[in-house]
């Protein structure tokens, strides 16, 4: 599962996650990412000292043999963290999915967990890139919120798995899961117990900004096109 931040994309790997047939992981190149770019992201050293750094190791484990011996394994990836260097042809061998969410949305909301933001920090850009290079499907959050069964049995379905009502609730506290920075970023996830309802009108965006939405809100509207 690609996805930007603030996407929607914890919750999804929780649904994922509360699934018996599932092992999930999170964020597996944020760690290598942070350490070859020296970023200045909250919690950096911390994530850095607590996750494996080698960017050829984490891909290789993309394809090792899924922990505690599931069925499937579902790995939560931020495309921005995938910069020019590191291994991508791992995921020709996966089912790639694309979560998407309107970029007004992405952008009120990594406001608030972080002071400083650019276009690369959301991961529009990126994302576009990734799936220029290796395809697969598209999903938005909005109609996942909107409507959770429908659209993960449509999902399930597109993907040839199984639908798990255990996907539509999960209890309200961290996974042993998590990565590291689930402290900074997660603390709304983990008072949820399920995905929340359909989203209201679009938030206003800052004026320092707008150049930042400009730029993104064609990426995705082009992914958007492509969507389930």
């Amino acid at each position: 599962m690609w996805s930007g931040p603030r996407n929607l994309s914890t919750a999804m790997m929780y649904a994922f996650g509360n699934r018996a047939d599932c092992a999930v992981w999170d964020e597996p190149f944020y760690a290598p990412y942070l350490k070859a770019t020296d970023a200045d992201h909250p919690m950096k050293d911390t994530i850095i000292s607590a996750h494996e750094t080698d960017p050829q190791i984490v891909a290789q484990r993309c394809l090792d043999t899924i922990p505690a011996q599931k069925t499937h394994f579902y790995m939560k990836h931020m495309p921005h963290h995938m910069i020019d260097d590191f291994p991508l042809d791992w995921a020709k061998d996966c089912i790639n999915i694309h979560l998407i969410r309107h970029p007004a949305r992405v952008i009120a909301s990594y406001a608030t967990k972080r002071d400083e933001m650019m276009l690369q920090d959301i991961g529009f850009r990126q994302q576009a890139a990734v799936y220029d290079k290796i395809g697969g499907l598209v999903v938005d959050s909005a109609d996942i919120r909107a409507d959770p069964e429908g659209m993960l049995r449509k999902l399930c379905d597109a993907i040839h798995l199984p639908f798990d009502p255990a996907m539509l609730s999960w209890p309200a506290e961290p996974r042993k899961t998590d990565g590291v920075w689930a402290a900074h970023w997660y603390n709304a996830v983990h008072q949820s117990t399920g995905f929340a309802g359909p989203e209201g009108p679009l938030p206003n965006v800052k004026a320092q900004h707008k150049d930042i939405l400009a730029q993104s809100l064609p990426l995705y509207e082009s992914l958007q096109t492509q969507k389930l």
